[in-house]
């Protein structure tokens, strides 16, 4: 007796439920896609840019609270 073969046509209400909202809504997964590409796909930066961005940070003292007299 093979498991595999013995719970192959069980499938939780999370799928069904995901199932369902894909039937309902087919382009929701184009959707998803455009929303991670608007928030998290960035483009790669010039190493110009990089460069310029490097140059132009200041060094932080070591003890962030201790003024300079």
């Amino acid at each position: 007796m093979n498991i595999n073969n013995q719970h192959s046509a069980y499938e939780s209400e999370f799928t069904l439920f995901l199932k369902d909202l894909k039937k309902q809504k087919p382009d929701l997964e184009e959707k998803q896609r455009q929303g991670r590409a608007l928030l998290w796909d960035k483009s790669s930066t010039p190493l110009e840019e990089q460069q310029a961005r490097l140059e132009a940070t200041v060094k932080q003292q070591a003890y962030v609270y201790q003024n300079k007299l």
